[in-house]
């Protein structure tokens, strides 16, 4: 009879524990050390216990790379869950916040799902992308919101060429076709934005002498603010879409 596994308890579960070593496994070594039998030895089961759950190592990392997804956006949803939605300078603030806290907290998980690349393996869409939009539908409806009460800064946003729009029409048709494409360029934009510094940071890119990685997200948060939204008070007509 095998061992008792690690990590087991009541409240757990053995999946759970699998996942749980994992995680540990990628934060030491990186994702490409990932070892299903390395795994089995460190809770003391026979790799084809492992196999009940994940028959594969890359059936793992999928599981993980929806688990990571699925752990990003719930912070995000819940950072601006008690905010009014009226309040959209706060709530785009918090989201940029929340975006940067689970990325610090997690990196591992962060370089996982926007990291480099596993070798030879290729995540399944359609498993993944369900998972993958959560997060970035966060943004796309406080983005909406502010565009609906006419706070959309509409100056900054470039006249869109014929391929851009295509692009944004094919994400309309597939996630948000009630969204107008110059608010899915913005929430792309914005995106691209935040997710660079927060990536120079958890990746320890930054230069030796930027001691305060965190100090230039603010500044860069609060520059995006001023970019995207018009002051409080003043509304812009809501123009045609493109």
């Amino acid at each position: 009879m095998s061992p008792r596994p690690k990590r087991i308890t009541p409240h757990g579960s053995l999946e759970q524990a699998i996942k749980e070593v994992a995680w540990q496994q990628i934060a030491e070594n990186g994702a490409p050390a990932l070892s299903l039998r390395a795994i089995a030895r460190e809770l003391q089961i026979t790799a084809p216990a492992i196999y009940n759950y994940f028959h594969d190592r890359d059936a793992l990392v999928t599981a993980l790379i929806v688990d990571a997804y699925t752990s990003f956006g719930e912070a995000q949803e819940q950072s601006i869950v008690d905010i009014p939605a009226a309040e959209h300078a706060l709530r785009l603030r918090t989201l940029g916040q929340a975006y940067r806290l689970w990325a610090v907290t997690y990196p591992e998980r962060y370089q996982l799902i926007f990291g480099t690349p596993i070798a030879g393996y290729s995540a399944p869409l359609e498993t993944i992308m369900p998972a993958a939009a959560r997060s970035l539908a966060n943004l796309v409806h406080v983005l909406n919101t502010a565009n609906s009460a006419g706070r959309l800064r509409r100056d900054n946003v470039p006249s869109l060429s014929t391929a851009a729009k295509a692009m944004l029409k094919a994400w309309q048709s597939s996630r948000d076709p009630d969204v107008p494409q110059h608010v899915l360029y913005l929430a792309l934009t914005i995106w691209g934005r935040v997710h660079g510094l927060v990536s120079l940071e958890v990746g320890c890119q930054y230069p030796p002498f930027i001691t305060d990685a965190g100090e230039f997200f603010r500044l860069e948060l609060e520059h995006l603010l001023q970019d995207t939204l018009l002051q409080q008070g003043i509304q812009q007509e809501p123009p045609p879409d493109f």
